[in-house]
């Protein structure tokens, strides 16, 4: 049986790929062939289409696909109180390929006020009709950690307890924010408890001089003063992700070292983790998901490639973590979006449709 309330037993992570209208418009866009109102209707557009797309699969739950974004974390960052997008000398660096090369750093006080994705909100659940429409933003601790202690701007912020406590009250009032906008479901997207897994971005934080055992539960901590106070009808998800820029990623690792921390203490509703390959690990990290309403919603089905999964597969997995967290407990979804960034990944339209079906099937067939 379907859960009828969020997380959904088929549920999604977020981002699809980018339709040839919103591409072609950006570039008009840049070229300043058409204005900003232009190019917000062409959004408008294929955001209906891409919700009606995911109804068609059958999905209770949908998205904005991201469609008004070029990355899934520093657009939102753009639109915070004290902080600012720089050029940077090197992109992200993902296994074999980098991205453009841009960076945030803290420049003044942080604070959550008119953020125009507050409005881009408002439009998804206006053509939502009875499906449950998501609201998708990067978690706190991805502001933080690239940058670290280098991107703050130390006359702002001399000690870095007002500026974590700083951290946790913006992301506290975006939820609140999010919620009076008529948003009950509210996703955070988080890469550095994947990096808090691998051994090779491990040596790297203690090379820069930090402690990764002392950051996952700084985040941890600031995580929960996020969420205090967080109304009792709003679920929040935490998606934890590996990487994805063009079908390639970053970390590899279990999710062992962190999941007494992360799941044993973590106050979201539901758990996003990656399981659609031997990086991610075995299911044991599970036995620490909280007995009760906390959902743990296990990404088996790849988005890095077209390749249908066999869904009898994916069901022996779904049984095989069933011994570390109830079944009852646990949800399905492709292992991430299918375009973090407005490249997306190396699959077809087609293919993705394929494999939002293919969850849909298996939770239908499982529950």
């Amino acid at each position: 049986m379907q859960r009828q309330h969020a997380p959904f037993r088929a549920d999604v992570v977020g981002s699809f790929l980018r339709p040839d209208a919103i591409k072609t418009a950006r570039q008009q866009f840049a070229r300043g062939e058409i204005d900003a109102a232009a190019l917000r209707q062409i959004e408008n557009d294929e955001i209906r289409h891409v919700v009606l797309q995911q109804c068609n699969c059958g999905l209770h739950v949908v998205t904005d696909g991201e469609f008004r974004r070029a990355w899934w974390h520093f657009d939102f960052f753009d639109g915070l109180e004290g902080v600012e997008r720089y050029d940077s000398h090197q992109g992200i660096q993902f296994n074999g390929v980098q991205t453009k090369a841009h960076g945030v750093r803290v420049v003044g006080k942080l604070g959550f006020g008119s953020h125009p994705m507050l409005e881009d909100f408002r439009y998804l659940k206006s053509i939502s009709g009875n499906a449950e429409p998501k609201m998708t933003i990067p978690s706190p601790s991805v502001l933080h950690f690239r940058g670290g202690r280098k991107d703050i701007d130390a006359t702002v912020y001399p000690d870095l307890d007002v500026y974590f406590d700083d951290l946790a009250t913006t992301w506290r009032d975006a939820i609140h924010a999010f919620y009076e906008a008529g948003c009950r479901y509210l996703q955070l997207d988080d890469t550095v408890w994947a990096y808090l897994c691998s051994d090779d971005q491990r040596r790297q934080i203690r090379e820069r001089g930090d402690d990764p055992d002392v950051l996952a539960r700084t985040y941890a901590r600031v995580l929960n003063k996020a969420l205090e106070n967080k109304p009792a009808d709003l679920t929040v998800g935490l998606h934890v992700c590996r990487g994805n820029f063009r079908s390639t990623w970053i970390s590899e690792g279990g999710y062992e070292p962190v999941a007494e921390v992360l799941f044993g203490s973590v106050n979201v509703d539901a758990f996003f983790l990656e399981y659609d390959n031997d990086r991610s690990g075995d299911f044991a990290p599970l036995r620490f998901i909280r007995p009760g309403h906390q959902q743990v919603v296990l990404g088996l089905i790849t988005t890095k490639n077209g390749e249908l999964e066999n869904p009898e597969g994916v069901k022996a997995r779904l049984q095989e973590a069933a011994k570390y967290v109830p079944l009852a407990q646990i949800c399905l979804s492709p292992q991430c979006g299918f375009a973090s960034t407005e490249e997306g990944n190396t699959l077809t339209p087609e293919q993705q449709w394929d494999k939002v079906r293919l969850v849909t099937r298996i939770a239908g067939e499982v529950w």
